[in-house]
Parts: C-alpha cells; structure tokens; sequence
C-alpha cells in the first residue's frame, strides 16, 4: 500500500476556528502546488463582490467579464490565477479534470471556447507558504484538511462552503460550523 503524501497539493484545507480576526478565517483553500518549497493555495469561498470585467483591463470574451472575481489570499492582490475544468482535461495539474493557470492567453481562448461543461474561476490573489510553513501550521491544528472535488471547488453557494463542508463532516464539526461569526455573541 503506498504510504501517504506529507504534502497536501489536491486537498482543501480549512480553517479550524482558530484564525478569527485574521484574513483566513472561515477559509477553505484549495492547495494547487506543495512540496519541499513551500505551498500555493487558492481561497476558494470569498468573493471580492466585483466580476472579472469591472476588475481586469484586458480584451476578454463576454461571458468571462461576467464571472465573478474571488480573493484568492493576501498575497500579491494583483496577480491572476484562475482554476478550469472540463469533462476532460488529460493535463490537469492540480486534481483530475481541473487546472490551475495565470496566462491571460489561455484565459482567453477558454472563454472564447464552447464546452458545455466547462468551469472558470478568477482569483485576484493567493495564498503562500514558505518551506515548511503549511507543514508547522497543520502541527499546531490550525488546519484540518478535506478531499477536493469538482463540485467543493465550484460550489453553488461559494459564501456557505465551510459551513457546509464542516455539516457534512458532522459531530464537533458540525457545532463550529453552526457556531457564530464572532464567539463574544454566544
């Protein structure tokens, strides 16, 4: 049986409930790449309230100007990354079927493309990790991880997602998740 990876490219982290005040809290990442280097992650349920056409100078078709633009993480806010799936992808480099890229080209040319099944999502931001930074923070539960699946990285309602991820976890998990935004309130 083949031993199990120490790093976490392909799984959603959230937050435990111990990051309240800070940028992550309530967070679900998706880790996109991690190894000995360090981690990238994109927050995958908090929307910045613009689409990418109010927030991007760039000849893109219509129908991506209308998808809305998610923080990706504190990092560099003006960088671009953005996730696509399709029912088929045989180079995807994050999960089966999705892909995680920065080229405005390739942006482009999806958007101009008639999949039926195809899925985008725009991010302004990231979140990073130094070499052994991710790792220190999963020994000290700041973390909890979850598998990633097509449907947890394009949820219906992005703003419920660790809400919804932490229900379906059940027990304790369901009592932070019901749990108020701000403990002071109980």
């Amino acid at each position: 049986m083949p031993k199990p990876s120490k790093y976490l490219k392909g799984q959603l982290i959230l937050d435990q409930g111990k990051l309240q005040g800070s940028f992550f809290h309530r967070t679900v990442i998706l880790i996109c790449q991690h190894d000995a280097e360090g981690a990238f992650g994109l927050v995958l349920n908090r929307a910045t309230g613009h689409n990418i056409g109010d927030a991007l100078v760039a000849n893109l078709p219509k129908p991506l100007k209308a998808l809305p633009l998610y923080h990706g993480g504190p990092v560099q806010q003006q960088a671009l990354s953005f996730l696509h799936s399709d029912a088929f992808l045989p180079d995807a480099n994050v999960i089966p079927n999705l892909s995680l890229s920065h080229s405005i080209d390739l942006l482009t040319d999806l958007g101009e493309s008639f999949s039926p099944t195809q899925k985008i999502s725009i991010f302004a931001g990231y979140a990073g990790w130094a070499a052994g930074q991710l790792e220190d923070e999963m020994a000290r539960d700041t973390w909890m991880t979850h598998p990633a699946t097509l449907d947890l990285v394009y949820p219906a309602d992005p703003g419920r997602l660790w809400q919804d991820i932490l229900k379906a976890k059940g027990g304790k998990f369901r009592l932070l998740a019901d749990a108020p935004e701000d403990i002071s309130w109980n």
